[in-house]
């Protein structure tokens, strides 16, 4: 999917129709969709609460819909020449606003005001509240007008049914107690188990072996 050329892949499968809890911050997102209106969403949270994937999500819903949309991640290089395209997009997300270079500051202020006045719905995440973020004073001021939504902490039940979920999408068949073998032994963090899963799955079709609590430990060394 082109997202006008910028470099970053997203990911196929964070979609907000599989982002689990938060329903309010849904319900907001998809009444934008469906008023066709613009405005600006904060969400803030633990690593591994969603933030990527409810981002990522609402970029992959507008290109559905035929419109453009850009999806940036902060702890990058932001680039400017975005300002220049920003009449033709519809919507835009800042992933990682806590992480953002001092240098690239500057250019973020710049782009989320255009965006503001074009009337592109924006989208920005972070690790806290606006006020408590480490970056210079405009930008906590911008962040601070928009609609500001705490990302829920998922619990162990709703972790597991993300990452089965993701699972089976792609056909493959896990027995839960491999999910119960990493919660318990490996970690807790959504983003770190999909992504250990992603590896797991392409060493077991490599392995010709099927995802199991011994593959599991002879992979990871556990």
């Amino acid at each position: 999917m082109n997202q006008l050329g910028l470099p970053i892949s997203l990911n196929s499968s964070m979609l907000l129709d599989n982002f689990v809890a938060n329903e309010e911050l849904l319900r907001s997102i998809n009444q934008l969709f469906e008023d066709q209106i613009s405005s600006e969403l904060y969400i803030y949270g633990l690593s591994g609460n969603g933030k990527t994937h409810v981002l990522q999500g609402a970029v992959l819903k507008s290109l559905a819909n035929d419109n453009n949309a850009v999806f940036i991640d902060c702890s990058d290089s932001i680039p400017d020449h975005l300002v220049e395209f920003m009449d033709q997009i519809r919507l835009i997300s800042f992933d990682n606003v806590h992480l953002i270079g001092e240098k690239n500051e500057e250019i973020f202020f710049d782009l989320f005001n255009r965006a503001r006045q074009s009337e592109v719905t924006i989208l920005v995440s972070g690790d806290s509240l606006p006020a408590d973020l480490e970056v210079m004073k405009d930008i906590k001021t911008r962040l601070s007008l928009a609609a500001v939504f705490k990302l829920q902490e998922l619990n162990n039940e709703q972790t597991m049914n993300v990452v089965d979920k993701q699972m089976s999408d792609r056909n493959l068949s896990v027995d839960s107690k491999v999910y119960e073998y990493l919660f318990k032994n490996y970690s807790r963090d959504l983003k770190l188990l999909l992504s250990t899963m992603d590896d797991l799955d392409k060493a077991s079709l490599q392995a010709k072996k099927p995802i199991s609590i011994p593959f599991v430990k002879s992979y990871l060394g556990m």
